[in-house]
């Protein structure tokens, strides 16, 4: 009697694992620091999430200072580009927002970006092209050079605060007693802080973060278009 043949087996149900690259690395680094944050990335825990030895990433990565250097290429890859057809205010205004978009998407970005000792290539790169923005727009080279120190971090989309003013320290015995202090002692801090709302924007106590940034940029903006056309008017004459 005739054996019945041997089907071969299926593959269906069982995970074909995509190929190991640089960026699938950089990707999932993201999405851990995202989940985690950045103090939860590790060579072991990347490894983890990737279903591989941590030791095979290093066919990618050479350690993890250039995973930290990646991951921030991968971020300003996300902002969006310049917008062609209007002028210098708008299109750099719509490029900081679009970082402060993507700095929003990922809260530990900045720490990152800050963390790095010099800027990859990807980064100067998207900083060339602020420079062009504004050269094209009518500002000298050395305009140019100060706008890139007045503008400072918000070109990547984040400020470094003065002091915090989250929500987590608002409720605090500390904060409270300072406040207490503030009132008496120094006035027009106490009053400064009592109006720290806008438009009830904001849950809780303290500032909306979104409206400081956009106040900021926009004040840099409105001083930079009237140095822009100051120096024009010297030149002319």
């Amino acid at each position: 009697m005739a054996q019945p043949a041997i089907k071969p087996r299926s593959n269906e149900g069982s995970a074909v694992r995509a190929p190991l690259t640089r960026e699938r690395v950089l990707r999932a680094a993201v999405a851990l620091a995202d989940r985690d944050g950045i103090d939860g990335l590790s060579m072991r825990r990347l490894g983890q999430e990737l279903g591989v030895e941590a030791m095979s990433l290093y066919n990618h990565v050479a350690n993890k200072e250039d995973i930290l250097d990646g991951m921030v290429d991968v971020i300003v890859g996300e902002i969006d580009p310049p917008v062609a057809g209007v002028d210098w205010r708008t299109t750099l205004r719509e490029r900081v927002l679009s970082a402060r978009r993507v700095m929003l998407r990922h809260p530990w970005a900045s720490v990152a970006v800050v963390s790095r000792k010099a800027p990859t290539p990807t980064v100067i790169e998207y900083m060339d092209s602020i420079a062009r923005v504004l050269r094209t727009g009518g500002f000298s080279a050395e305009l140019t050079h100060h706008a890139f120190h007045v503008l400072g971090s918000r070109i990547l989309g984040f400020v470094q605060e003065l002091y915090d003013d989250s929500e987590q320290l608002a409720g605090s015995p500390e904060v409270a007693a300072m406040m207490e202090q503030l009132t008496d002692r120094y006035p027009y801090l106490a009053e400064m802080a009592m109006v720290a709302t806008h438009d009830d924007q904001v849950v809780g106590t303290g500032c909306d973060d979104q409206v400081e940034f956009e106040f900021g940029l926009d004040l840099l903006l409105d001083g930079l278009e009237r140095l822009r056309v100051r120096e024009g008017a010297t030149a002319a004459s």
